[in-house]
């Protein structure tokens, strides 16, 4: 074959190579929020899924909602807003460490799937109701954490854990102990 032959025979797998990694590159950032880099639901679901269905007995689903978010943002502004965002999903994402999956499902509502969470809860609500440092100024952050250990439930379904760990959440909220509503 000569050299001609080869350069137009290789020309379209060199467009549909660079136009597949193109598309793995999209998807890939289609499945984080840009604010951040968390997984997004569509991210954290697939992977969620597989963590618990591997680590029945030692996985666990939570969930996060920042206490009076809309409060900051409407006090401070919604770039302060941002700030709280991004240092939660940071915190959250540290204290998950490997092989643990965080994502921000929206707004100001976080996921995480984990190992051994039970022992490790109390590091993490207290890294998430600490103040957040802003333009000179520091501002308050706190959340409500629910938990469901995979183990306790009567069959292992990531749906039903996070209808659990939403439950759960909700009473935290109720009874104001992560929480500074009244």
């Amino acid at each position: 074959m000569d050299l001609p032959t080869i350069f137009a025979a290789g020309a379209p797998l060199i467009g549909w190579t660079t136009h597949g990694a193109w598309l793995n590159r999209r998807l890939a950032t289609a499945r984080r929020d840009p604010l951040t880099g968390l997984h997004t639901r569509d991210g954290f679901t697939t992977r969620a899924h597989r963590l618990t269905q591997r680590h029945p007995d030692r996985a666990s689903v939570l969930l996060i909602d920042l206490d009076d978010f809309k409060a900051t943002n409407d006090t401070y502004g919604h770039a302060a807003g941002d700030v709280v965002l991004t240092a939660t999903a940071a915190r959250l994402s540290a204290w998950c460490g490997r092989p643990g999956i965080a994502a921000r499902l929206g707004g100001d509502e976080f996921a995480a799937v984990v190992l051994d969470a039970p022992e490790r809860l109390p590091d993490l609500r207290a890294a998430l109701n600490q103040p957040v440092p802003y333009a000179g100024l520091t501002l308050p952050a706190s959340a409500s954490v629910g938990i469901c250990p995979v183990a306790e439930l009567p069959v292992v379904s990531l749906t039903d854990a996070l209808a659990c760990t939403d439950r759960d959440m909700y009473a935290h909220k109720r009874d104001g102990r992560t929480s500074r509503r009244r």
